[in-house]
């Protein structure tokens, strides 16, 4: 039997976990604003994010734990960026490599956590969206605040999510300068 060329982890089911987070703008405002959630207990500022359930697609996801967690209502933000994903255009055959691609809302990061101990791994889906409203109260535990985006990297508790972040504003900046 052939070795494989790549390095390569299987999980079970069992050692694998997904969570769906998104990156909130509100476009409403000069400078644009970010949605953080404070946890108190914590004294940490994160970006809203949570597992994702059976049966229920990672933009699904996404969307509901942001209302769950903030009580914002958010859509997806159709935005420009490179992705090694084909389109349903192209042909089955298309080399395998970064294309950039309007309008999508897929995601634009995975971060891979490894949770030790034997546990396996976490799979965090990170999407941009917008604020389309705010519909009531988040969880207890968490307050949400749209702050500055430039003082939110700052603000942000996690270098990781400091960087998803970062890697969001870069995007936003793109697809804004696309469709300019």
């Amino acid at each position: 039997m052939a070795a494989s060329r790549w390095k390569s982890t299987l999980y079970p089911s069992e050692q694998f976990v997904e969570a769906c987070g998104a990156v909130v703008f509100d476009t409403s405002t000069d400078p644009k604003r970010v949605l953080l959630l404070y946890e108190g207990a914590c004294d940490e500022w994160l970006l809203p994010k949570g597992r994702r359930n059976c049966n229920e697609s990672r933009k699904e996801a996404a969307i509901r734990e942001v209302r769950e967690e903030s009580g914002c209502a958010i859509q997806l933000r159709p935005i420009t960026m490179n992705t090694r994903a084909p389109s349903e255009l192209e042909a089955a055959d298309v080399k395998d490599e970064p294309r950039a691609y309007d309008s999508l809302t897929e995601p634009f990061m995975l971060d891979v956590r490894d949770l030790g101990n034997s546990k396996g791994v976490k799979l965090v889906w990170w999407f941009v969206a917008e604020l389309g409203g705010v519909q009531g109260d988040g969880e207890a535990q968490f307050r949400p605040e749209f702050v500055q985006c430039d003082r939110a990297v700052e603000q942000l508790t996690f270098q990781k999510d400091r960087e998803v972040l970062g890697k969001a504003l870069e995007i936003m900046e793109r697809s804004t300068n696309a469709s300019a």
